[in-house]
């Protein structure tokens, strides 16, 4: 591996940024950058001063916006940002003839030399709009000074396999488009997660994030050895607005970052993500929780919690007490809801879904003894929900059947999609959830999401309005979630759709995936360390589940949250090992908040005959961990990494988590080739590093 260069997360470079002018396409503008990356108020007053082509581009009864778009109205208007060290900026286009307006809402972050914007189409006329479509939210390109090959690096989406959030990279050829996308209509489903590092040939780059949670687009191309241009918006819209509408678009991040090692670009998108894209409680930072549950998996016919009561749950939460094994939050999951313990009739979580009510015979009093019970231990209670798919013939479908989305060729079909997108179903919505929390003394909120809603928006399109579904089902989500947070100051969301379906930029702002892949259900430590190392490169906020407590299974599971799905009830279970995996786990969760460093490649990293090492460093004080896995098949007892982070003239003592035993390191050793060493498969390694003042022992 390179030597990584130590990051700072203030502003490090005087900057400079060049004229902006049109090539290359039409609509599309170009940021020439010198040698070193802009300051982001100067950079956004250039893309979007008056007289220019701004970095977004859309087409307009036919005709690109760059033909027209300077000689409308324009106007720019600074406003006061309520976040600290945030800068914002609005800036409106106006067609005075047809009453057409773009709102373009930029916020800019100086300490990242980060910017995101997104759009606002509004029709001030008293007819239909004009037909919009290939709305571009960024249109951009970009020319540095040196010459040479540009690298994309992303990540694969989720799959519900081992190959969940695999770091992908390629050199882009010249003259041809990357274009990436995800799969029915949730955003990180497919091949892609909505996050984009683009490396240039000038030791410079830019991270391109995505807020989206329907189906997005983004492609990038390689205009020539110096420029690299892209584009990103809704992948399918089509349509015209009525007189006074409104809608919104995809929003848009753009963080610069100047290094000679691209994860230097990676760590401080983790830290920009950590200060402005993750949830705040009194305006200190929310971490997500350490969970467990009730004894997670019910055996069959039962099926997750669908035969727990609420003698039992609380009997669990007393047990967990009694073992010293207390969790931040106990985790109610799918399974309390009214007939989902029906198993004699084929009744199960999963198509009870629209029977939004407690099972009154398993929970007399809802769930609020359990609530309270947890709240007498000291810990928070998060419940599972999944409104928007909603199974024909439930309370919901029944009673409110001009709120459901259908396709009528698919009327077998068991699935309806809730109608986000109707004010007024969103807004019942939003208050019955929301009085359900209440009411069930619930602190924190699941969502789940088990359906591809592509179609159902597709298939209720009005003609000329392709997208318009979409659009008012996404901006429907946000002002649910919204409407919760700012109902519950102190609530936090987990975010999961069939595991980490649905994670994008305006996601992780009002969520964090703590079930990030429904592969946990394969119940293989390998695929929990891919998940980790791949994510790792651009969220820090994410977790999953532990089914095991040997130390190669734990480990594999840990990240900035975690689940833990022990069986406390189980006599074969050792309650002793379940306490040194939780210490062991406060005593290394802070590291995963941290600065990133992969150990052991990008290439193909769900073989069973490999080691998979990752590294988190804490510049603050400049200490570590080192995480490693030697998996079955792998024949290798050693294998040498080169850290990052570490100053190569002080010295370091590194600890082996298992035995206690300690090695003192110059940090010049750690940097060029530390020895990791198991003598057995399917066996891990943890070692912790911190700045010492001795010296090794020449002996």
């Amino acid at each position: 591996m390179k030597h990584f260069k130590k990051i700072e997360s203030k502003f490090l470079f005087s900057l400079l940024i060049m004229s902006v002018w049109s090539i290359i396409a039409v609509g599309q503008t170009t940021a020439k950058i010198s040698k070193h990356i802009p300051e982001i108020e100067k950079w956004i007053q250039k893309q979007f001063a008056k007289g220019k082509t701004p970095p977004f581009s859309f087409i307009c009864d036919g005709k690109p916006s760059a033909e027209f778009i300077r000689q409308w109205d324009y106007s720019q208007q600074k406003i006061e940002s309520e976040e600290a060290d945030v800068i914002k900026y609005l800036f409106t286009y106006y067609n005075p003839t047809n009453g057409l307006k773009v709102e373009c809402t930029v916020k800019g972050y100086p300490s990242y030399q980060a910017a995101e914007w997104v759009l606002n189409f509004t029709n001030k006329g008293t007819s239909n709009s004009p037909t919009l479509e290939q709305v571009k939210v960024v249109d951009l390109a970009m020319q540095y000074a040196s010459k040479g090959e540009f690298k994309l690096h992303y990540a694969d989406g989720n799959h519900i396999s081992k190959y969940d959030f695999h770091p992908r990279s390629v050199t882009l050829a010249t003259g041809e488009t990357k274009q990436m996308s995800p799969q029915g209509g949730r955003s990180s489903e497919g091949d892609y997660l909505p996050f984009f590092n683009i490396e240039s040939p000038a030791g410079q780059g830019v991270i391109l994030g995505v807020g989206w949670s329907g189906t997005w687009y983004a492609d990038v191309c390689v205009q020539d050895n110096r420029t690299i241009s892209m584009a990103s918006g809704m992948k399918t819209m089509k349509l015209y607005l009525r007189p006074q509408e409104t809608i919104r678009t995809p929003s848009i991040s753009l963080m610069f970052w100047e290094n000679i090692d691209r994860m230097a670009g990676h760590n401080k998108f983790r830290r920009f993500v950590l200060a402005h894209k993750s949830r705040k409680i009194n305006g200190k930072f929310a971490e997500y929780p350490l969970s467990s549950g009730f004894n997670y998996r019910d055996p069959a016919p039962c099926t997750e919690y669908s035969c727990l009561t609420a003698d039992y749950a609380i009997a669990m939460v007393k047990r967990y007490i009694q073992f010293g094994l207390k969790p931040e939050v106990f985790w109610l999951d799918a399974g309390w809801n009214t007939d989902a313990a029906d198993f004699e009739h084929g009744k199960t979580w999963a198509n009870t879904a629209g029977n939004w009510t407690v099972d009154t015979l398993r929970f007399p009093k809802g769930l609020r003894p359990v609530a309270d019970e947890i709240h007498k231990v000291g810990a928070k209670f998060m419940v599972w929900f999944e409104p928007e798919r909603v199974i024909r013939g439930t309370q919901w479908a029944v009673e409110h059947p001009d709120w459901m989305l259908d396709i009528p060729e698919h009327n077998n079909d068991t699935y309806l999609l809730f109608d986000l997108g109707n004010p007024e179903a969103c807004h019942w919505m939003s208050k019955y959830i929301g009085d359900m929390l209440e009411e069930n003394g619930i602190d924190y909120y699941r969502q789940d999401f088990n359906m591809q809603p592509d179609i159902y928006w597709a298939a209720n399109d009005e003609p000329g309005r392709t997208g318009m579904k979409e659009i008012r089902h996404i901006e429907g989500l946000y002002y649910f979630w919204d409407y919760l947070l700012s109902r519950f100051p102190n609530l936090l969301i987990d975010n999961c759709a069939s595991g980490g379906r649905r994670i994008d930029w305006e996601t992780i702002g009002r969520s964090a995936p703590l079930w990030r892949s429904d592969y946990y259900h394969y119940d293989d430590p390998d695929g929990y360390q891919c998940h980790t190392y791949g994510l790792n490169f651009f969220l820090p906020l994410h977790g999953t589940g532990s089914l095991q407590t040997d130390p190669y299974s734990f480990r594999s599971s840990v990240s900035t949250a975690l689940i833990y799905n022990w069986k406390i009830t189980d006599k074969n279970a050792s309650v002793y090992e379940m306490q040194r995996c939780l210490k062991e786990f406060h005593e290394i969760r802070p590291y995963y908040y941290e600065d990133y460093y992969p150990l052991t490649g990008t290439e193909d990293m769900t073989r069973d005959n490999i080691w998979l090492a990752y590294q988190m460093h804490r510049p603050s004080d400049d200490s570590g961990i080192i995480v490693a896995f030697r998996r079955t098949a792998s024949k290798d007892k050693k294998i040498t990494v080169r850290l990052s982070g570490v100053d190569p003239e002080k010295y370091y003592t590194v600890t082996d988590m298992d035995s206690r035993q300690s090695k003192i390191y110059q940090g010049k050793e750690l940097t060029s080739q530390l020895p990791l060493i198991l003598e057995k498969p399917h066996s891990s390694l943890l070692l912790k590093y911190k700045v010492t003042n001795e010296k090794p022992n020449k002996e």
